[in-house]
This record gives C-alpha cells, structure tokens and sequence, in this order.
C-alpha cells in the first residue's frame, strides 16, 4: 500500500520525523499511548499536526476534496434549509460554522445569506488551527464585502453564553479522535500506539478502562448481540459530552451535521471487522495510520445511531436524517442548478456545474456516503423545507 503513495519531499519527512520525536519522548514518559490521542496529536499537535502544520489539505493541491470545495451548490443548499431559521430567531440569529476549512463554505454561504437578506448577527468560526484560520481569514477579506466580514469571528472555544441560531458542521466528526478497540476472549481492549525494539511505530492492545468497555458494551445491547472475538473497530465514548461542550449553550436554532458514515447495525457490520479508520495523503486513501505521522489526515465513518444519542442526551430534539442526495434534493438543489446553469458562460461552465452535481449526488459519491443530521432546540415548529421531513429515514436509526 506505502509503495503506491507519493514520495514526501525532504521537509515533508523532517516534518513528520521532528512529530515522531515527540511522540516517542511522550511513550517514553508515559507509556504507550491510547490511539485517540495518538490521533490528536497526528491531527493537532501545535505547528505539527496535520491540522496545525501549514501545508495546503483542502482541494486539487490538498489531500481530499470536501463538498464545498466543488463548488457553491452545497452552501447554497445549506442555507436553503437553515434560512427560515435564521428569519423567524431575527437579528439576534449567529451562525456557527465548526473547523472552516479553506474558508470556501463560509465564502458561499455569506454570499448567500445576504441575497436573500438574513445575514445573521455574527458569523462565528471556531477553528483550532492558526494556519486554517489565517487562511479563511484571507480568503473572506478578499472575496466579501466589507459589511459582510464585519460580521465574521472567530472563535477559540465554544460559546459559553446562551445564544441562537444554527449550528454547522461538515466533515468534522470524522476527525474527532477515535477510540480503537477489540475483542479477546470475551474481553474488551483498547489499542495503543508505542514503540518497539527497533524504534518503529507499532500498535499493541491493552485492557480496556471502564469509558471504553461500557461504551463498547452499550453498542452490543443496542445490537443485541456479542463481538466475536478479533472483531476491531472504532468508537467515540467521548461524543456526548463533546456535543453538550459545542452545543449545550444554543438555547433556541438547529444543529446539521454532514459527514460520512452509517447507522450502528450498518457500521458494526461482522465483515467490517477492521474497522472504518483511514488515512488520506495526497487524494490517495490508504489503512495504515502509523505511516508519516503529520502529513495525513486520519479518520473514522460515523456511527450516526450514536450521534442521535448524544444529541439527545444535550436536550435536542432529532428533525431528520437522511442521505447527502436526499438532503440537497430537499434543500432545493435542482433550482439552484438551474439558476447556475441559466448563468453559465460556456459549453466548459455547464459541463464543470454537471460534474459537481454528480459528485454530490451519486451513491458511489457523496451521494449515499454522506449523511445529513439535523436537530433542533427550542423551536415550537421548526421551520424548515417540508421535503426534508419528507425523506426522512430517521427510523433506521
């Protein structure tokens, strides 16, 4: 698999190598390192991280491509759905975009927004990474109107005071660093990452804590059956408390998450017996997490079942869930090409806005991939498109 990827450059690697230092002074002074902070550190080690390091990860010249890098019809979707919200909360309406990325949805969303006249108070962005932040920053000041980026902040941590408003998060859970268990004799362990003899990264197992066995332990209730022994997958015991810690001060407005995964029976499937986990380097997927720490970007699918859960668990109130395809279809999707493709210049415009439509849509795409959840909090009748409800397949859960 390493011998298909790319060839990192010599600052690439004496990157990646300064990151394995560090982790090699941390395993030495504490011992081998559970794999969801092995994984933080990967992703958002300061100046070292994938995350945190300034090389380019979003688009042609990056590692992936996110349904907002292809283009303004996903934004425009989104708004189409959280728009009425924003009109019926009035001026005192934010919205809250987590991990900005390359600043291209908060770019289209903004534009959006003040077309149709419910710009909202504060556009907020909480984005752990100063490199991404400068970046959005940049491309904002750039592209928008002066009174548009007035209405632009970021954020170091959630809001702590009671606001309204919606909620926005593409791709993000994904990243979350996942816990990695297994099953030996009945038991539940957790996988570490240390070092062996030679100095080489390596994975081992380890006795499950407490957090861990009962949250591997819930997902086999809920299922109604046992792990075979050598099952190994992923899971996020730390889910619920870390929607109560972005969410928990959003006391009226929505909350839409878009990423890529499953329903619980669906992703604890017998034959995904390895798990989901994933690393991207240079548009290239590959299953070893150990290789290069620093330059990829790593992540787990989303067991959704338990997104359901621990939004619930935060006092909000399950809207819909439905595949990507069925949420932008009922967000408007189809006048939004239209008007596009009314405004396109060129045989090349039209051909490009047909492609981007494809890779939103179809299954083998973002099409059925991808997931939509929405919840709301404290809205007598959430005012959202009708054919959302529609399609909504919120009883697979």
């Amino acid at each position: 698999m390493q011998s298909r990827l790319p060839e990192p450059g010599t600052d690439e690697r004496a990157h990646s190598d300064r990151l394995v230092q560090l982790l090699h002074q941390t395993i030495a002074a504490q011992g081998p390192l559970p794999f969801a902070q092995y994984m933080e550190r990967c992703l958002y080690a300061p100046g070292l991280g994938y995350y945190s390091a300034g090389r380019t990860k979003f688009g042609a010249a990056g590692d992936f491509v996110t349904a907002p890098e292809l283009g303004e019809m996903f934004a425009g979707c989104v708004v189409n759905a959280v728009q009425p919200t924003l009109a019926s909360l009035g001026k005192e309406a934010d919205f809250l975009e987590l991990g900005g990325g390359s600043g291209a949805f908060a770019e289209t969303a903004l534009k959006a927004l003040a077309a149709s006249n419910t710009l909202p108070r504060h556009y907020l962005i909480l984005e752990p990474s100063a490199d991404l932040r400068e970046r959005q920053r940049e491309r904002l000041l750039a592209n928008l109107a002066p009174e548009i980026n007035a209405r632009v902040r970021w954020l170091d941590r959630p809001p702590e005071a009671d606001w309204c408003g919606v909620l926005f998060a593409n791709e993000v859970i994904d990243a979350l660093p996942a816990t990695r268990f297994t099953v030996r004799d009945g038991e539940i362990f957790e996988e570490h990452v240390s070092f062996d003899s030679n100095g080489r990264l390596q994975r081992i197992d380890c006795p499950a804590d407490a957090l861990v066995s009962g949250a591997v332990r819930h997902i086999e209730r809920d299922l109604g059956t046992r792990f075979v022994d050598g099952y190994r997958s992923e899971v996020l015991p730390q889910l619920p408390l870390w929607i109560q810690a972005i969410a928990g001060a959003l006391t009226a407005g929505i909350m839409l998450f878009v990423d890529y995964g499953y329903v619980r029976r669906e992703f604890y499937l017998p034959e995904r017996d390895d798990g989901t986990l994933m690393a991207h380097y240079r548009h290239r997927a590959h299953n070893d997490p150990l290789y290069l720490p620093g330059l990829n970007d790593l992540t787990a699918s989303v067991d959704f079942t338990a997104v359901a859960e621990a939004g619930k668990s935060a006092g909000f109130d399950l809207a819909v869930y439905l595949p990507q395809a069925s949420f932008l279809i009922g967000a408007g999707l189809q006048d939004i090409f239209q008007s596009m493709q009314g405004e396109a210049g060129d045989d090349r415009a039209a051909y490009q806005l047909a492609q981007q439509v494809k890779r939103l849509m179809l299954p083998d795409q973002m099409g059925e991939r991808f997931q939509a959840m929405l919840f709301t909090r404290g809205l007598d009748t959430p005012p959202l498109p009708v054919d959302l409800f529609a399609a909504d397949q919120s009883a697979r859960l």
